[in-house]
C-alpha cells in the first residue's frame, strides 16, 4: 500500500446523517487526510483516492431486505479498489461514490459568489443579505481543483476591491456574454497594434543563458559566444518578439474582450520559423485574433502573431490563451485554426534527456521580457498558493525545445522547423526537467517531466524538423538521450525506498556499462554494500565486485521481458555474466 493508498470515507460524511454526528465527521476527516496524503505523496509517486461505498454488512443485513443486500454485495466494490490499486492507475486525489455496481465521481462546485465590500470600507450583515442571491447563484459555477484554483479567486477579489470594483457579482454570474465580457462576433479578426522588437547578440546570449545553456557544455558555445564561427540565435526565442504584442496591453484593448487579466492562463504555444533568427535586428510583429472558444469553465483566445523582418516573414506564433471563469457565453468549443497537440506514440522513449534548472532560472529568464512577479516575488506567488515562485512556462518550453536539438539535430539550428506545447503544470526553480522523445520521421514527439516528482509539465508536444541533409552524421545519443535511464531512475527510487533491506540480502557493488553502436555511452554504479545503498552515475571509486557491459537496446529487451537475459551473453554487443542473467 505504499504506492496507491485507498481510503474508505462515507456519505454520512460527504452529505451528513440525522444521528451520525460523529462518525460523519470522523469519515469527512479521513477525506481531508486523504486529500493532502495525494498532494504530499505525488512526488514519491505516492497516490492516494477515497471511496464512499454503499454495500451489505453485518450492520446493514438486519435493516435492509435480502434481495436490496444481494444488488449491494461487496464484490460491487472491490474491483474499483483493485483499479485504484494497480500500478497503472494514475488517479490521484479522487473521491468515488461506489455500489450495487455502478461507480460515480464526485468534485466541488463553487457559486461566482459577490464581493461584498468596498476599498478601506467595512463590511455588513445587510450588504451579505442583499447580496445573498448573487452569492448563491450556481450560474456558471466554477469547479476548482486544488487549493491554488481557490485563491486564485482571492487575487481576483483584491485586484477589484483595489480598483474601486467592489459590491458587484463576479465578473462571469449571471448574464452569460455581457457578464464574462467575452463576445467572439466582437472579437475574431480584430488587430492588435503592431510591436517592433530591437535587440543585440546581448538579447540572444540572455535567452540561451535563460532556458539553461552553460559554457560547461562545449556545444552551447555557439549560442553564447557573438565571436563564435557559427554563432546562432536558438530557435525558441522566436516567443520573444512575439510577446510584446500581448505583453504591452494591445489585448485589453481589443473589443468584446473585457476580462481581469489575473485569470489569464497560458494553455498551449506553437512556433514555426520560416527562416534562421537573425542574431540582431529590429523585427515587427502583427498580432491579430484567430478565433474565441467557449470552454464552459473558461474563454480560450487563439492569438496569431506573424513577426517580419523588414518585408520577409521570419516566425508565427499561435499563443492559446485560457481565461478562467469567462466562459458560458455560447460561444463553439473547437476551432479549425487552432494548431493541436498531438498524443507521444504507445511505447518506451526512444530518448531522454534531463538538465537541472538552478535557483534562479526564472529570475534569468524573466530578463528576456516576461516580468510578471509571479516569478520573482515570493509574496505574489504565495498570493496564487505557491510556496515559491515558478518557473516560466516558456522557459519549459525552451528547455525542452533545445533537448530535441541537440539530441536529433546537433545543435544545427537550420534544422529547426517547429514547436507546439501544451503547458500542464508550474516547475519550481532548482528542480530537473526531463524531455522524454520519441522519432517519428522528422517529428519528435516529447514529453516533458519534473525529474523529482514525475509530474508532466509539457504534454501532446512534438518537434518537426527539416530533413537533415544528405550524408550528415547519424549523433550518437549521450547518457541522456538512452532509453534505459528512465530505467536507473527507477532502480534509484526503489534504492530510496528499499536500500538498506537489499544491501543485507545483496552486499555487491554492480558497475554497468550501457554501450551504442558498439561505444560506451554510460556508465552507471548500482551499491548495495554500503549504508543504505546508492546508485551514482558514472564509474565507482574502488573496485566493484561485478561490471556489466549491455547494449542500451539489450538492456531494455531483458527488462521488458523481451529478450532472455541468458540469450544476453551470446550478443557481440553485451556481455553478462550468468549470475546477473540469472537476477534480471
Amino acid at each position: 500500500m505504499r504506492k496507491q493508498i485507498i481510503m474508505t470515507s462515507s456519505a454520512a460524511g460527504i452529505y451528513g446523517n440525522f444521528g451520525q454526528a460523529n462518525y460523519s465527521a470522523a469519515k469527512l476527516g479521513l477525506l481531508g487526510l486523504a486529500n493532502t496524503l495525494a498532494i504530499e505523496g505525488q512526488k514519491y509517486n505516492i497516490h492516494c483516492n477515497t471511496i464512499a461505498p454503499t454495500a451489505g454488512s453485518r450492520l446493514t443485513e438486519t435493516v435492509m431486505p435480502p434481495d436490496l443486500l444481494e444488488s449491494l454485495k461487496a464484490e460491487y466494490v472491490a474491483p474499483l479498489v483493485l483499479w485504484l490499486s494497480h500500478d497503472q492507475c494514475q488517479e490521484n486525489g479522487g473521491l468515488f461514490e461506489v455500489g450495487a455496481g455502478w461507480i460515480g465521481k464526485l468534485r466541488w462546485e463553487r457559486s461566482q459568489g459577490c464581493i461584498v465590500r468596498n476599498k478601506n470600507q467595512g463590511m455588513f450583515p445587510e450588504t451579505v443579505r442583499d447580496q445573498w442571491d448573487n452569492i448563491c447563484d450556481f450560474t456558471n459555477a466554477t469547479k476548482p481543483a486544488n487549493i491554488n484554483e481557490s485563491l486564485a479567486t482571492l487575487v481576483e477579489v483584491l485586484s477589484r476591491v483595489e480598483t474601486d470594483e467592489g459590491l458587484a457579482p463576479n465578473p462571469t454570474s449571471a448574464m452569460a456574454t455581457a457578464a464574462s465580457g467575452i463576445s467572439p462576433l466582437e472579437a475574431v479578426g480584430q488587430k492588435l497594434p503592431e510591436s517592433t522588437f530591437s535587440y543585440s547578440h546581448t538579447q540572444c546570449i540572455l535567452y540561451a543563458l535563460g532556458v539553461g545553456m552553460s559554457t560547461k557544455d562545449d556545444h552551447h558555445l555557439k549560442f553564447l559566444y557573438e565571436g563564435h564561427e557559427d554563432f546562432s540565435c536558438l530557435p525558441t526565442f522566436g516567443v520573444i518578439p512575439s510577446q510584446a504584442a500581448m505583453m504591452d496591453g494591445g489585448l485589453g484593448s481589443v473589443p468584446g474582450l473585457n476580462f481581469d487579466f489575473t485569470r489569464l492562463l497560458h494553455g498551449e504555444q506553437y512556433l514555426e520559423l520560416f527562416k534562421l533568427l537573425p542574431t540582431s535586428g529590429t523585427l515587427t510583429s502583427q498580432a491579430r485574433i484567430a478565433d474565441v472558444l467557449d470552454k464552459g469553465s473558461g474563454a480560450v483566445i487563439l492569438l496569431d502573431v506573424h513577426t517580419y523582418s523588414g518585408k520577409e516573414l521570419v516566425c508565427y506564433n499561435q499563443y492559446s490563451l485560457f481565461i478562467v471563469g469567462a466562459g458560458g457565453f455560447g460561444g463553439k468549443r473547437t476551432s479549425d485554426k487552432a494548431m493541436s497537440t498531438v498524443a507521444h506514440p504507445n511505447r518506451a522513449p526512444d530518448a531522454v534527456m534531463t538538465d537541472t534548472t538552478t535557483r534562479d532560472q526564472a529570475a534569468l529568464y524573466r530578463l528576456s521580457g516576461d516580468w510578471n512577479p509571479l516569478h520573482i516575488d515570493p509574496s505574489f506567488a504565495a498570493m496564487g498558493g505557491f510556496k515559491s515562485p515558478i518557473l516560466h512556462g516558456l522557459c519549459s518550453f525552451g528547455f525542452a525545445a533545445r533537448h530535441v536539438l541537440k539530441q536529433y539535430a546537433n545543435n544545427d539550428a537550420s534544422r529547426f522547423k517547429s514547436i507546439k506545447v501544451r503547458f500542464v503544470k508550474p516547475v519550481l526553480p532548482g528542480q530537473s526537467l526531463q524531455t522524454e522523445m520519441w522519432k517519428e520521421g522528422n517529428r519528435i514527439h516529447i514529453q516533458c517531466k519534473v525529474k523529482e516528482s514525475g509530474a508532466v509539465v509539457l504534454s501532446g508536444a512534438y518537434v518537426d524538423l527539416h530533413a537533415a541533409a544528405d550524408g550528415s552524421p547519424q549523433i550518437l545519443p549521450e547518457a541522456g538521450g538512452l532509453k534505459s535511464e528512465l530505467v536507473f531512475a527507477e532502480i534509484g527510487r526503489r534504492i530510496k525506498d528499499l536500500g538498506a533491506e537489499m544491501v543485507k540480502k545483496v552486499n555487491a557493488v554492480f558497475g554497468w556499462e550501457i554501450t551504442k553502436g558498439g561505444n560506451t555511452a554510460a556508465q552507471w554504479t548500482i551499491d548495495l554494500k554500503t549504508g543504505a545503498g546508492a546508485l551514482h552515475k558514472g564509474p565507482y571509486s574502488g573496485k566493484t565486485d561485478v561490471t556489466i557491459t549491455v547494449s542500451d537496446d539489450d538492456f531494455m529487451e531483458v527488462v521488458q521481458g523481451k529478450l532472455n537475459p541468458q540469450k544476453v551473453q551470446t550478443s557481440p554487443q553485451s556481455y553478462m555474466p550468468g549470475n546477473i542473467c540469472e537476477t534480471l
